[in-house]
């Protein structure tokens, strides 16, 4: 007995060294490691620890591939230090992980396996879309894809279909030389699994990106005025951060007066621009009026506007009007838990006493779509967080979204790869949807980003800069953007059916 329980602790340990260490090397396909083939032999790892794995045990090696993974992407919330929260924010999500890796052990006995696991990772990555709290998607394989062959495939077919592509691609390999058998089977396995992996790549690195149908010409300013400190501290900082976006704004109008650049038809400021209310603040809306009027263009600023009570606010995009003043806003719809609100304030409070200073009022959530009129155009901005969102992004570009912005405030986590993870994903929404994606931010990194992923250009980081760019406004909707969303439900369905038809049958035999 005692040698049967060696054994399987040998096994047990064996397994979940495996599966930490697959976690540990699909996080280098992110920033700031950023090396994208990375992924695959990690997920190659967790594939042969979770083969052969009872759902119990699979379960438990998801969990523990899943938080190792996260422990790594996710270090710059130690920014907040409050070490437990950090830790505990990798295990939850780790659940997901874990999840996948029960499915998974079920799925591994049908013979189609690797695709079935594909659509049972995307299935994962769906659910984590959406719980708790609005979701946290934070790391899907798709994000760091944006480099490889694979990354048109979100264009034709959705980000989601792109992280079962990467998935399925690694499972493959996996299929192609595990199988024990005779040794023309193996050699015949052994080349479908080749011309499986050719034909996936092949076609992912012929499908076209850019532009989705070519409108009108625009010139476009993107702003970034830089913070002092966080550039979120009441009042002195914040009264800081307009003063040096009204600032940089002047010092672009003066070149664009000088004939040195070309007339802007928009003007880009980015989250947190004016953490003071311009619309109720009047000192705030001068300023801002005077910066519109100066540049001769409507600026697409990133406001916090008071809320309907004292302990409430939103974090809005408001155009403002050289001649009208503000006009068209959006609401940011998904926002940060425990960083823009506080779910349970009494309990979290009483937990962790800090976020009373930190976060002393909720921001309430928007519900209604990102495309925004400014000119003779129509924009589709995200604010920071809300950029990981799929639907938000479809929703803004089926309301007539020529071009995607980015807003975003990311100088707290200035020294850690958020803001380069971001910008991976800012890269990936462009390939997706078709269009130039521009992203102003208070300090870095801003920029703008063409249709096909490429960088266009990057102002640099933690100092004032300004960016004129071209950019050419789209017409027509990828089918990526269209119907990524109903593969993505798809995937969750097939995956209910094949297990529940798997228990029926179960049940069927045992009678």
């Amino acid at each position: 007995m005692p040698r049967v329980l060696s054994a399987l602790d040998r096994t047990w340990l064996r397994r979940t060294a495996s599966a930490v260490a697959a976690g540990l090397v699909v996080s280098c396909g992110f920033a700031p490691v950023d090396q994208p083939w990375l992924m695959w032999p990690g997920l190659v790892l967790l594939v042969l620890a979770l083969r052969g794995a009872t759902p119990a045990l699979a379960a438990w090696l998801g969990w523990a591939f899943g938080t190792s993974f996260l422990l790594v992407l996710l270090n710059w919330v130690l920014l907040f230090e409050v070490p437990a929260a950090y830790v505990g924010l990798a295990a939850f999500e780790g659940l997901f992980y874990a999840g996948f890796g029960a499915v998974f052990a079920v799925l591994v006995r049908r013979r189609a396996w690797p695709l079935l696991g594909a659509l049972a990772w995307m299935a994962t990555e769906m659910l984590r879309s959406l719980l708790p709290f609005g979701g946290f998607p934070w790391g899907r394989l798709a994000f760091a894809a944006v480099d490889t062959p694979l990354a048109s495939l979100a264009r034709w077919l959705g980000v989601s279909a792109l992280s079962g592509a990467v998935f399925l691609t690694a499972a493959l390999v996996v299929w192609a030389f595990t199988r024990r058998s005779e040794e023309d089977r193996r050699v015949r396995r052994l080349l479908a699994g080749a011309a499986s992996l050719a034909a996936v790549f092949g076609v992912a690195a012929v499908l076209p990106v850019g532009i989705a149908g070519e409108g009108r010409s625009m010139q476009v300013a993107v702003i970034q005025g830089d913070v002092p400190g966080t550039g979120a501290q009441w009042y002195g900082e914040q009264r800081e951060v307009l003063e040096n976006h009204v600032r940089v704004t002047s010092q672009y109008a003066a070149r664009v007066r000088a004939g040195e650049l070309p007339q802007p038809d928009l003007v880009l400021w980015p989250e947190n621009a004016s953490d003071i209310d311009p619309i109720t603040d009047a000192d705030a809306g001068r300023m801002i009026d005077g910066a519109a009027r100066d540049v001769g263009a409507p600026i697409l600023i990133g406001a916090i506007l008071d809320g309907p009570t004292d302990e409430t606010a939103y974090n809005a995009s408001v155009v403002w009007d050289p001649v009208t003043g503000p006009g068209d806003q959006y609401v940011k719809q998904h926002l940060v838990p425990w960083g823009e609100y506080v779910p349970m304030r009494g309990f979290s409070e009483w937990l962790v006493p800090l976020l009373a200073e930190e976060v002393p009022r909720d921001m309430l959530s928007g519900d209604e779509s990102g495309a925004v009129r400014v000119g003779e155009g129509v924009v589709g901005t995200m604010t920071c967080f809300d950029v990981v969102f799929d639907g938000l992004v479809r929703d803004a570009v089926l309301g007539g979204a020529e071009m995607l912005v980015v807003q975003t405030n990311n100088a707290t986590f200035t020294g850690t790869p958020q803001p380069e993870q971001q910008w991976q994903i800012s890269r990936l929404r462009a390939i997706e949807s078709g269009r130039y994606v521009a992203v102003p931010s208070t300090n870095g990194i801003s920029g703008v980003i063409g249709p096909d992923g490429s960088v266009q250009a990057t102002a640099p980081v933690q100092q004032s800069a300004y960016l004129s760019e071209e950019v050419q406004a789209a017409t027509s909707v990828t089918t990526g953007t269209r119907f990524g969303v109903w593969i993505e439900r798809a995937s969750l369905l097939v995956v209910g059916v094949v297990l529940a038809v798997g228990t029926w049958r179960r049940k069927v035999r045992r009678r």
